[in-house]
């Protein structure tokens, strides 16, 4: 049996220290960036690897790019088989923010084809509520081979957004919180609001009280909602850098609503040019 979206702590405690198994460590503080790898060595799921989100889930940003832009796919696929994920491997990626960072891993292992891939529900939070252990231990797995596998395109470029924006050919779902939508606050990036068009699905709005996602049934019911006419296919998702996106991209999965893609550039992205247009709901 594969995961191929979520995992239970109870599945994933059955199977740890598998060697066809690989446990990926995602916790990342945008403010601390020491902070994930840090909290990584002080305890972690038994069997579990860092991945670094600036480092390892991301390339360097540059004077056009957004703060998180994709690393180039050889880059990433030569960071996939440094942690000795094959193929047949089945990956179980977690943080501290049910999926919120996460959930960019678990993209990225889509985007190479494959699919052998889950995030924790709940994420560290149920895990120790479940009293299940934690370990300070690091293990040095044998490094594979790169690969990758047949896939399609799953991302939209920052210009072919805004061709598609102007033929209304796409529906664009900003993940991020309201008040940074509407322009009321932006604590990381130097202009506020949101790109025209845009529609604001906070990506908290797919977890439950516990911080676990919704049902499939309870997320349909969001999404259909928020789609109108617009197919799953037409959807495409955005955050403040392409990485809280990848929440609602997940969620659209777990819905049944297959399809959708992801704009990495984001609003961090879009800001670059000033030739843009911006809309900021919050005036002072």
């Amino acid at each position: 049996m594969s995961y191929q979206i979520l995992i239970d702590c109870e599945a994933l405690a059955g199977h740890l220290y598998r060697d066809d198994w690989r446990i990926m460590d995602c916790r990342f503080d945008l403010m601390a960036p020491e902070a994930g790898r840090q909290a990584y060595t002080t305890g972690h799921i038994p069997a579990a690897l860092y991945a670094d989100l600036n480092l390892e889930l991301s390339a360097s940003p540059t004077a056009v790019s957004g703060r998180h832009p994709l690393p180039a796919k050889a880059d990433f696929e030569a960071c996939v088989a440094d942690w000795g994920v094959t193929t047949e491997t089945q990956v179980v990626v977690y943080d501290n923010q049910s999926g919120a960072i996460a959930s960019r891993l678990w993209w990225m292992l889509r985007w190479l084809g494959h699919d052998k891939v889950a995030l924790l529900d709940g994420g560290l939070k149920a895990w120790t509520e479940a009293a299940l252990p934690l370990s300070q231990e690091t293990i040095d797995y044998p490094k594979g081979t790169a690969w990758s596998l047949d896939d399609t395109q799953a991302y939209y470029t920052v210009h072919e957004v805004e061709k598609k924006l102007v033929n209304n050919e796409i529906l664009l779902l900003d993940a991020r919180d309201s008040a940074r939508f509407r322009g009321e606050v932006e604590p990381i990036d130097r202009l506020a609001g949101h790109i025209p068009g845009a529609v604001n699905l906070p990506f908290g709005g797919n977890l439950d009280a516990s911080g676990k996602f919704l049902t499939a049934e309870e997320l349909c019911d969001r999404f259909h909602k928020t789609l109108n006419n617009f197919s799953p296919t037409e959807v495409v998702h955005m955050c403040g850098s392409g990485v809280t996106a990848c929440h609602n991209l997940i969620a659209m999965e777990i819905a049944g609503l297959h399809g959708s893609r992801l704009f990495p550039g984001s609003w961090s992205e879009w800001i670059r040019d000033a030739k843009r247009s911006v809309i900021r709901e919050f005036v002072t």
